[in-house]
């Protein structure tokens, strides 16, 4: 599907939804498909119109006025519109967390922003509350994620600053990136490491400052048969099934605490400045020392040894520098 398309599917969409009462079609061809003519724009319109169906989108057709039989109107009712309740699992929450991100992602976002403006201009009655039924929640918040995916999009290599476990500083790397994915709770890129001349998993959380779109797009295919999931669970670290034990300071790490089995309050801490909690944490301990570090001097790890103890290296390595 053209870029052109997505947008005025997408325009044509949000228009729809917003809408508190039916649209008449002379409305949709004065803002979205100016400057048609009548043939043109009732095959485009016709055409547009079923592939949203086609998508699920339940786009209604009504009567303007009940007691003349005029030109029909058009709308999307959020509560057809609106999705279920839904059990996912971890594998596809990941999944759907990915097309979150593409959903959130600048140009969408602009491509939303116009569509309400153009809406707005023409004097419309909009619902904008309608827009959070289409929008998902699972947000992919590590700073490197857009540059990845634009560069997987284009095919364009990137160069960044990568901190490597046990590492005492960040070495550059550069990536023909494949595919970004979610395995054990971490996003990764996967990619040709062209210094290495080999397939290499990224972790995205260890990507240090900016990454950068280096040279031109297309530069590179992404071989045919590659399982990005697959090579993922190849190449990450092997799972610890050991359980993390941290200290917190009273009220501090929410989201760590969120993520506990076990709370145990009023405990014994490295030192008398706030309370102290203790948090078991019923997952893996790959990935936990980027939280860990993010929340500095809040908390504290007990177990294992090799989690405090790589917490610790990184920590040695900064002030050394």
């Amino acid at each position: 599907m053209s870029a052109a398309k997505t947008e005025r599917l997408m325009n044509l969409l949000i228009m729809l939804l917003v809408q508190k009462r039916l649209v008449p079609k002379n409305r949709i061809r004065d803002i979205l498909y100016p400057g048609m003519s009548d043939e043109a724009f009732d095959k485009m319109f016709e055409r547009d119109k079923e592939e949203l169906r086609s998508l699920g989108v339940p786009v209604e057709v009504g009567q303007l006025d009940a007691f003349f039989d005029d030109e029909p109107g058009y709308r999307i009712s959020p509560d057809e519109f609106a999705l279920p309740e839904i059990d996912l699992t971890a594998d596809e929450a990941a999944v759907v967390g990915l097309a979150t991100r593409v959903w959130e992602h600048q140009k969408l976002a602009r491509a939303t922003t116009e569509a309400v403006r153009k809406l707005t201009a023409a004097g419309a009655e909009i619902d904008l509350d309608a827009l959070q039924i289409a929008q998902p929640r699972l947000p992919a918040d590590e700073p490197a994620f857009d540059v990845f995916f634009e560069a997987i999009v284009a095919r364009t290599v990137v160069e960044f600053d990568y901190w490597r476990t046990g590492a005492a500083a960040p070495a550059v790397r550069r990536v023909q990136p494949w595919g970004v994915t979610r395995y054990s709770g971490r996003w990764y890129v996967l990619g040709l490491d062209l210094d290495r001349g080999a397939e290499r998993l990224f972790r995205l959380s260890r990507v240090q400052g900016e990454a950068r779109k280096v040279g031109r797009p297309g530069a590179y295919t992404i071989p045919e048969g590659t399982d990005i999931a697959a090579a993922t669970r190849r190449l990450a670290p092997d799972l610890s099934t050991e359980p993390v034990v941290v200290l917190a300071r009273t009220g501090a790490a929410l989201p760590l605490r969120r993520a506990a089995g076990t709370v145990e309050t009023d405990v014994e801490g490295p030192d008398t400045r706030t309370g102290w909690d203790r948090l078991t944490l019923l997952r893996a301990s790959v990935g936990v020392a980027d939280e860990v570090l993010g929340f500095g001097d809040a908390v504290y790890v007990e177990a294992p040894a090799s989690l405090r103890d790589q917490v610790v290296a990184r920590l040695t390595a900064v002030l050394a520098r």
